[in-house]
């Protein structure tokens, strides 16, 4: 970041000295005010609930234009990386800074295909959870179990043991989320084959079976891996910014993305395209597509706590451009699985129509996002809905280490230490017992 040439000026109505604030630009995006010695200068801090409006670290990974609808890995715009990549090269490209040549790819790909096994153990330590678990439960406890079973890499100062972290985590994390389903599924484990591709590998440690060969569908498969570049990162959101946080104490880097993992079970985050399969199950068991403009009107009506899930977007004012890629993959699914005319994929088109042309939906931008495509998408496969978010943290773990790194990379970084605003009980005495 580079220093401005104008300055922030705080000023007082009650004849207080004003203070200078430097001024730093980016890139590209908004400039920042820089408040690192507010206190110090003035004996106040800001307040800023959920941190809307405050930078909370300088990053060079990934950069959103909400109003523009942009969205950029390393400068790369989401649709050219989607369309000309694949996720292990995106994996690269967010660790690294660069996209790999030919023999760069096949490196790495190397790399992370013969970490994919998980210590035999694990399969012991799955044995712990009810097998009703949810997996996003069960996949909490596993990453944060890695930490105790390669402990050679966790210590998050060692550049080195961050790097081998990375590769165990891109690679291990689609195996222990197929462990997980197969577990509550009651079907044997399927380790991983490395003559597959990334994608393919999941989906045939997901679906294949002791008893039958599997066979990847290239369709089904391309479909996979765009939704996990499409998920790699995303800037500074709740999960991320959770395992910078986490990070900041100079805990393992496997502790880290466990904290990542249970952030993103939230179902205002990772579990959003969850709660929007649910909502389209919903309207099916209450009358189906033929009752679809009622339920649209009752989300118009404020005191009707109807929500619309998967349309719309904290960050995004414009369409998101992953959910344009996801609405193309979604069409392609479909048609290549004849589901076409399924009653819930047949329902969930008409509930997008609508949203595209009410001018109620359309003026407040309330476009579908990638939630809405994916979890149609991961429906489809035969992915269940409980392990979509599962699936999203397998995405997700380039990006969260890749913003690791770089935290803990910066000579500027510190733990995290939010101030607040203290609204409770000023200071009193303890009444004795009797006077209580």
């Amino acid at each position: 970041m580079k220093l401005a040439e104008n300055k922030a000026t705080l000023t007082y109505n009650n004849g207080a000295s004003s203070i200078d604030l430097p001024v730093y630009q980016g890139n590209i995006g908004p400039d920042v005010i820089d408040i690192r010695k507010l206190y110090a200068q003035t004996g106040m801090f800001t307040y800023d609930p959920g941190f809307l409006s405050t930078a909370s670290c300088q990053s060079s990974i990934t950069y959103i234009d909400g109003d523009k609808g942009e969205l950029l890995y390393r400068g790369y715009p989401i649709e050219q990386l989607a369309t000309n990549c694949d996720f292990l090269e995106t994996c690269h490209l967010l660790l690294y800074g660069d996209l790999p040549d030919a023999a760069g790819k096949i490196e790495f790909s190397e790399r992370v295909t013969h970490h994919t096994m998980v210590h035999e153990q694990m399969q012991f330590f799955l044995r712990g959870f009810r097998r009703d678990a949810h997996p996003m439960a069960i996949l909490t406890g596993l990453v944060g179990a890695l930490s105790a079973f390669y402990h050679d890499s966790t210590d998050i100062n060692n550049p080195a043991h961050r790097d081998i972290s990375a590769i165990r985590l891109i690679a291990k994390m689609p195996t222990l989320v197929a462990m997980a389903y197969k577990y509550n599924a009651g079907q044997p484990y399927m380790y991983p084959k490395n003559n597959l591709s990334y994608a393919g590998n999941f989906l045939h440690m997901m679906f294949a079976t002791p008893c039958e060969e599997y066979v990847v569908n290239p369709v089904i498969e391309r479909a996979l891996d765009r939704i996990l570049v499409l998920h790699a990162d995303h800037e500074q959101n709740a999960s991320t910014s959770t395992v910078r946080l986490c990070g900041s104490s100079g805990t393992n880097p496997f502790a880290a993305i466990a904290a990542g993992v249970a952030c993103l079970w939230g179902p205002a985050h990772g579990g959003a395209n969850e709660a929007c399969l649910n909502m389209l199950e919903g309207i099916m068991k209450n009358g189906g597509i033929e009752t679809v403009g009622e339920f649209m009107e009752q989300v118009k009506d404020k005191n009707s706590g109807v929500k619309l899930m998967g349309f719309g977007h904290r960050v995004y004012k414009n369409y998101d451009p992953r959910a344009k890629l996801m609405q193309e993959t979604c069409k392609e699914v479909l048609a290549e699985l004849g589901l076409e005319n399924d009653p819930l994929f047949k329902l969930a088109m008409a509930l997008e129509k609508i949203a595209l042309e009410d001018d109620y939906f359309v003026s407040r931008k309330l476009y579908p996002n990638v939630d809405f495509y994916s979890g149609i998408v991961q429906r489809a496969i035969g992915i269940p809905v409980e392990l979509f978010t599962a699936v999203f943290a397998s995405a997700r773990t380039v990006g969260w280490m890749a913003q690791l790194n770089e935290m803990i990379s910066d000579p500027e970084y510190k733990i995290g230490r939010p101030r607040q605003l203290f609204t409770g009980e000023t200071r009193r005495d303890v009444p004795p017992m009797s006077d209580r």
